[in-house]
């Protein structure tokens, strides 16, 4: 089931291109367990390619990511608090959230102030639902999408970034593999095998 994952996630990009970048980095941060990590570092090795320019691909995944933020948002600007934490013991084990990291990103957020919404974009986990407190909280829109693209973007380019290299890199290593295609497949079903069991320990212990 993981490997389809990160097959499906492969092919989908490669087929489509941008627009694939752009869907399953939306999805991802509007709560649907896509792991931006296989999305944007499978990219990234397109880049090497020459299918893919890097920052228009950096720019894509952040104006995904903040599309799918603004979803999340406009979600916890709407519903209560008390109604999204009923929702997620409800629904969270199939979007793979958990009641203890929607509290964490609360606490975070009242510790933090809105500055943690930029940070967080750049930090695994958290980043998916930072935006959920920040529409509680009834956020500046502009201040929160302003900080959204940039941290999203800066997230983007970093994992981008290493697809490319370890593309661009390929030669060097071309002793010991014969195709580069098996070890971006492998480094995809680690990244998602590693999110889910994660995902699933903490719903576990929440």
């Amino acid at each position: 089931m993981l490997e389809k994952l990160a097959s499906f996630i492969i092919m989908f990009i490669d087929k489509i291109g941008y627009i694939g970048v752009f869907i399953l980095m939306a999805l991802e941060s509007a709560l649907i367990p896509i792991p931006s990590e296989v999305t944007m570092t499978f990219s990234g090795y397109l880049v090497s390619l020459g299918k893919m320019n890097l920052l228009l691909l950096s720019f894509v995944g952040a104006i995904a990511n903040l599309v799918g933020s603004l979803i999340a948002y406009w979600l916890g600007y709407w519903w209560e608090k008390a109604f999204i934490r009923k929702f997620i013991i409800k629904y969270g084990k199939y979007l793979l959230i958990s009641v203890d990291e929607f509290d964490r990103s609360l606490a975070w957020f009242d510790k933090y102030g809105e500055r943690i919404v930029f940070y967080a974009r750049v930090m695994p986990i958290i980043r998916t639902f930072i935006s959920l407190p920040a529409g509680i909280a009834k956020m500046n829109l502009l201040r929160f999408s302003v900080l959204t693209f940039i941290g999203s973007f800066i997230w983007s380019f970093f994992l981008a970034y290493i697809g490319l290299v370890l593309g661009e890199n390929w030669k060097n290593l071309e002793v010991y593999y014969r195709k580069f295609e098996y070890v971006i497949v492998a480094a995809c079903v680690i990244a998602v095998v590693y999110y889910i069991i994660h995902k699933v320990r903490k719903l576990k212990t929440s």
